[in-house]
C-alpha cells in the first residue's frame, strides 16, 4: 500500500501535469467565438437533419446563457475543463442536459480551436487596422501644418539636405500605410473556415461546410482539411505585422525622444506621456515612447518562439500548437495600447518651430546645392564642384557661420575658379530654396509635401 506521503507527492503530480496540460487559463479569451461556431456548427446540424430542431433551438439558448454567464463573471473557469470548447460545452450540457452532447457530432477540437483562433484573429485584423488608419490621419493632419517648417533631414544621424517637418511626418503615414496593407492582405488570404474539417481527415457524417462558413461570416471553406488543423500560418502572419508595425512605432518612438532631448529640443511632450525624475526635478524624462520602443522586442519575441514551436511539426495537429495563443494575445493588445498612445503623443506634443531652423543652420546643408548649381550653371565636372564646394564648406567654419549665411564675397573668395560667380548663388544656398528645390515626385518641396497629404486624405477617404 502507498504511504500518505507518496499518495500526497501521486496527487500533487497529478496536479501539476493537468495545470500543465490545461489551457483553459488563457484561451477562455475565445470564449465569445467558441460560441458562436457552436451555434453556427449547431445550425449547420439542425439543417442537414443531424440534430433535431428542438436539440437545436435547447442548444443555442444554452450557449446564449454561457456567454451571458461568462460576462457577468459567474462563470467559475477550472482546470479540470482543460480548454474552453470543453468548458462550454460541459457547462451547456449542465443547462440542457442530453442534447448539449450532441452538439460535438462532426467535428473535433482540432478544427474547433483552429475555427475559433482564425476567427479572433480576423476580428483583430480589422481593429488594428482600424488603429493603423487613425495614426496615419494624426500623422497627415499634423504635416499639412508644416509643409513650410524647415527641419535637418538626416542620414547617419547628421545633417545632410533641408527638408520640412511634414514631409518628414509623411515618411511615417507611408510606414503606417504600409502596416495597414500588410494586415488588409492578411485579413483576405486567411479568410475561410476551418470548422468541418473535423480532426484531420473530414467526418463520414452529412455535413455543410459552406454553410457553416456562411453562418461565420467565411469567404469560403478551407480545402485540405489536414493542412487546416495544424496551420497557424494565419497566427504567424498577424503576429508578424504586429512586429512589423511595433518596429514603425519604435522608430518614431526613438526620434520623439531625440527631439525631446536638451540638445534637440525640437519638440515637448505633453506632461501626460513624460515624467520628471525621482530625484531631479529639473528633467523631464519620455517615459511612453521609450515604453513604446521597448515592447517592440516583446512582440518580435512571440514571433520568433510561435515560429520554433512551429518549425518541426509534422502533420497533423500536435499538442505543440497549444503554445499559439498567449503570443498572439499578447501581441495584439501590446499594438492596440501602443497605437492609442503613440496617437496621442502625437496629437499632444508642440513643436519647436524655432529650434528646427536653428538646427538647419548647423551642418551647411546646402552644401549640395553649390555643387549643384556649378554643375549645372557653370557647366563644371561634378568632381571639380565637389571640391570647390568644400573649400567653400571650409570658409564657412573658419568664419563660425553656415554656408547659407555666407556672403557673395565670402563665397567669391574660397577658389579662382568662383571669383566671379553670381550673386544668384546665393538664393541656392537660402535653406527654404534648398528646400523647395528638391521639387522631384515624391521630393521634399512644399508642392510635393502638399501632394503627398492629398494622396493620403484620399487614401483615408476611401
Amino acid at each position: 500500500m502507498a504511504t500518505n506521503q507518496e499518495q500526497i507527492l501521486k496527487n500533487t503530480n497529478a496536479q501539476i501535469l493537468d495545470e500543465f496540460n490545461a489551457s483553459v487559463m488563457f484561451d477562455k479569451e475565445l470564449y465569445d467565438q467558441d460560441i458562436r461556431g457552436s451555434i453556427a456548427h449547431s445550425k449547420m446540424l439542425c439543417l442537414q437533419g443531424i440534430l433535431s430542431q428542438e436539440d437545436q433551438e435547447s442548444i443555442e439558448k444554452g450557449l446564449w446563457q454561457v456567454k451571458e454567464e461568462i460576462e457577468s463573471g459567474q462563470f467559475e473557469f477550472k482546470i479540470a475543463h482543460e480548454d474552453i470548447h470543453m468548458a462550454v460545452e460541459s457547462r451547456l450540457t449542465e443547462i440542457i442536459g442530453e442534447a448539449g452532447k450532441r452538439l460535438h457530432t462532426a467535428r473535433s477540437r482540432n478544427d474547433q480551436v483552429a475555427t475559433d483562433f482564425r476567427l479572433y484573429v480576423k476580428e483583430k485584423n480589422i481593429a488594428i487596422m482600424s488603429g493603423l488608419k487613425t495614426l496615419v490621419e494624426t500623422f497627415v493632419t499634423l504635416a499639412s501644418k508644416h509643409t513650410t517648417t524647415l527641419i535637418p533631414g538626416m542620414t547617419h544621424l547628421q545633417h545632410a539636405q533641408p527638408i520640412n517637418f511634414g514631409y518628414h511626418l509623411l515618411a511615417y503615414a507611408n510606414m503606417f500605410k504600409r502596416d495597414y496593407e500588410r494586415f488588409e492582405s492578411s485579413y483576405e488570404r486567411n479568410d475561410y473556415s476551418p470548422l468541418g474539417s473535423a480532426a484531420l481527415a473530414g467526418t463520414p457524417h452529412n455535413i455543410d461546410r459552406f454553410k457553416t462558413c456562411e453562418f461565420l461570416g467565411f469567404k469560403e471553406p478551407t480545402i485540405s482539411a489536414l493542412d487546416t488543423v495544424s496551420d497557424r500560418d494565419f497566427a504567424l502572419e498577424i503576429l508578424f505585422n504586429i512586429s512589423t508595425a511595433m518596429m514603425h512605432i519604435s522608430r518614431i518612438s526613438e526620434e520623439l525622444i531625440l527631439w525631446s532631448s536638451y540638445e534637440f529640443q525640437f519638440v515637448k511632450m505633453s506632461d501626460e506621456y513624460a515624467t520628471t525624475s525621482s530625484i531631479m526635478p529639473q528633467k523631464k524624462n519620455p517615459d511612453v515612447p521609450e515604453l513604446l520602443r521597448g515592447k517592440t522586442g516583446r512582440v518580435y519575441g512571440n514571433l520568433i518562439s510561435l515560429l520554433t514551436v512551429m518549425k518541426g511539426l509534422p502533420l497533423a495537429y500536435n499538442k505543440d500548437t497549444q503554445e499559439d495563443k498567449e503570443g498572439v494575445f499578447d501581441s495584439v493588445k501590446t499594438i492596440e495600447i501602443s497605437m492609442s498612445i503613440l496617437n496621442e503623443v502625437i496629437k499632444t506634443m508642440t513643436v519647436n518651430s524655432d529650434k528646427m531652423l536653428q538646427a538647419c543652420k548647423i551642418g551647411h546643408l546646402s552644401a549640395t546645392d553649390l555643387a549643384d548649381y556649378l554643375v549645372q550653371k557653370q557647366n563644371m565636372p561634378f568632381r571639380t564642384a565637389y571640391y570647390i564646394t568644400k573649400s567653400v564648406v571650409a570658409r564657412a567654419n573658419e568664419l563660425g557661420k553656415d554656408m547659407s549665411e555666407l556672403s557673395l564675397d565670402e563665397i567669391q573668395s574660397c577658389d579662382s575658379e568662383i571669383a566671379n560667380i553670381d550673386a544668384e548663388i546665393l538664393n541656392y544656398l537660402n535653406l527654404e530654396n534648398s528646400m523647395n528645390a528638391r521639387n522631384s515626385y515624391g521630393g521634399t518641396s512644399t508642392v510635393q509635401t502638399k501632394m503627398q497629404i492629398e494622396y493620403f486624405q484620399k487614401w483615408l477617404e476611401k
